[in-house]
């Protein structure tokens, strides 16, 4: 195994300002340590946040800005302390590639709540360099913050597991909702929303799809094999289906009403808030004690939790239904994912493209 000891530089796309078009833009790589893998990606989904963080939708972006964090790609070079992986191996990279390694969360394996976390873009490294994601040609990443992908799973299907997969297993898991027999919901059917079917699915639950429309019906029964379909202007359907459900996953990452949901969970029901929304939400109070409800909130999931989401797509043959895309056309399905207008994930090319035009 080589240490690596200089700096490397790479050549990514990167949003310059709050337009979040993106071009391409060459930088210098962090300094690497005898914890690192260099890895280079082979491809990277595109997720909402990414749309949000160009946008400067959150009112924190910082500039010249690389957005990906479901990245996939093959490990060139490993650090002299490198234990887990090896040159070749092919690996993923989420949201986080960062901690303080010894708070509560770090210390219980939640270190994507930990408060001192580095984000994989749009942040600052602890050598005071800016982090840059994975629309890029290559990373450098601390062997903690990489994942293995299980042999014979597709770089291409893998992508969105690392964000949209692993954000839906792990509330399943946290809230002990991983048994079969459950009802469960899932709000809003994109990125997030087509992988929670899949998910729940497979663990033996009763899946409704909850959507502002009936325009993906067809494909939320048929093709992704949810067991019902409700419409959320339905005022008839959705009064039916009042306390039926064990938990919704609401994947909605844009402002919209809270009651409505709440109706249709059981006592106890769990309504998980999963999309980043800048804008305060509001229910009213009895909604939820006259039925004993949650409303809480999960942050996409560990290192452990990736793996084991991993390991459970692959014994269930779960993939992710997506459209590969190269990098020129980066800007083209950022627009088009912010009209919804992809089923249901867009994953960009990155070792088929030529980055630097």
């Amino acid at each position: 195994m080589g240490s690596l000891e200089t700096e490397r530089t790479t050549t990514g796309w990167a949003a310059r300002d709050p337009s979040g078009t993106l071009s391409p833009y060459t930088y210098t790589l962090r300094n690497t340590g005898p914890d690192d893998v260099f890895v280079k990606v082979i491809c990277c989904g595109i997720c909402h946040t990414d749309l949000h963080q160009a946008k400067n939708d959150l009112g924190m972006s910082n500039y010249p800005m690389v957005p990906g964090h479901e990245v996939v790609g093959e490990v060139v070079e490993v650090g002299s302390d490198v234990t887990k992986f090896a040159v070749g191996e092919i690996v993923g990279v989420g949201c986080v590639v960062g901690c303080c390694r010894n708070c509560r969360s770090c210390d219980t394996d939640n270190e994507q709540y930990c408060l001192k976390k580095i984000w994989s873009y749009n942040d600052v490294y602890t050598d005071g360099k800016p982090t840059q994601g994975g629309f890029a040609g290559s990373m450098v990443v601390d062997q903690k913050f990489v994942v293995k992908i299980p042999d014979g799973m597709a770089a291409e299907q893998v992508a969105p597991l690392l964000c949209a997969g692993v954000t839906v297993y792990s509330p399943l898991r946290h809230f002990g909702l991983m048994g079969s027999g459950l009802r469960g919901g899932i709000l809003g059917l994109g990125g997030v929303g087509h992988m929670g079917v899949k998910m729940a699915k497979a663990m033996g639950h009763h899946v409704t799809v909850i959507s502002s429309s009936d325009k993906k019906k067809v494909e939320a029964l048929e093709h992704l094999g949810a067991d019902e379909y409700l419409v959320s202007s339905d005022t008839e359907g959705m009064q039916k289906s009042a306390d039926s459900l064990d938990y919704i996953i609401d994947t909605v990452p844009v402002f919209h009403p809270l009651e409505p949901y709440l109706t249709l969970l059981k006592v106890d029901g769990k309504l998980i808030l999963t999309g980043v929304i800048n804008t305060p939400l509001q229910f009213v109070s009895p909604m939820i004690m006259l039925g004993r409800k949650s409303i809480t909130g999960s942050f996409i999931g560990s290192m452990k939790e990736t793996e084991d989401m991993l390991k459970l797509c692959k014994e269930k043959g779960l993939t992710s239904m997506i459209e590969v895309v190269k990098m020129d056309y980066i800007n083209t399905a950022m627009e088009r994912l912010e009209k919804n207008d992809v089923r249901y994930r867009f994953v960009v090319d990155i070792a088929g493209s030529k980055l630097d035009q």
